[in-house]
C-alpha cells in the first residue's frame, strides 16, 4: 500500500534509512536503493548525479553518489553495505529527472548484493517510517510534487 501525505508517496513495502532519506527494497540477498519522495522534493529537479560502477563495494553510512540540483548539492548516503551489481545510469542519462518523476520505480539509483543482511534491522519500515515522514512533512511544510516537462 502507498499512503499519500501532502502529495508525498509513502510506500509501506520498502525499508527507509530515515537519516539518509533513502528507501530500500529487499529481494533475497539483494537490494534496490533510491531517494524518497520527500528527498526528491526537498532537492528539487535533479540536474546531475555522480555514479559508482557495478562491482564497487559500498559501506553503510558512506557516500553512495553525489546529487546535484539547482538548489542543492550533496551526498546520497548508503543505507547498507554491499557490492553494486547495477546502476540506473542509462535511465538518468535519457531522463535526468527520473527520480523526480517516479522515485520508487523508474527512479531507482542502485542495485546491490548485501554484505551484512543484519543491517536491514537498522532501517525503518511500515507504520514507524510512515509516521516519521508524516511528522517531517508537516513540520517542514513539505508539499511533494512531480517534475513535468
Amino acid at each position: 500500500m502507498v499512503e499519500v501525505w501532502r502529495g508525498c508517496a509513502l510506500p509501506d513495502d520498502v525499508f527507509y534509512d530515515l537519516e539518509a532519506d533513502v528507501w530500500v527494497r529487499i529481494d533475497g540477498q539483494s537490494a534496490t536503493i533510491g531517494m524518497t519522495d520527500v528527498a526528491q522534493t526537498r532537492m528539487g529537479r535533479l540536474v546531475q548525479l555522480s555514479w559508482k560502477a557495478p562491482g564497487k563495494s559500498i559501506t553503510r553510512g558512506r557516500p553512495l553518489a553525489v546529487l546535484e540540483s539547482a538548489k542543492w548539492v550533496g551526498p546520497m548516503i548508503s543505507p547498507l553495505s554491499g557490492k553494486i551489481v547495477a546502476n540506473n545510469r542509462e535511465t538518468f542519462e535519457s531522463d535526468i529527472a527520473a527520480a523526480n518523476r517516479d522515485p520508487y520505480g523508474a527512479g531507482w539509483i542502485y542495485r546491490i548484493t548485501l554484505d551484512n543482511p543484519s543491517e536491514i534491522d537498522l532501517l525503518a519500515v511500515g507504520a514507524t517510517a510512515i509516521d516519521y515522514y508524516r511528522h517531517i512533512i508537516d513540520l517542514e511544510n513539505i508539499q511533494c510534487y512531480r517534475c513535468v516537462d
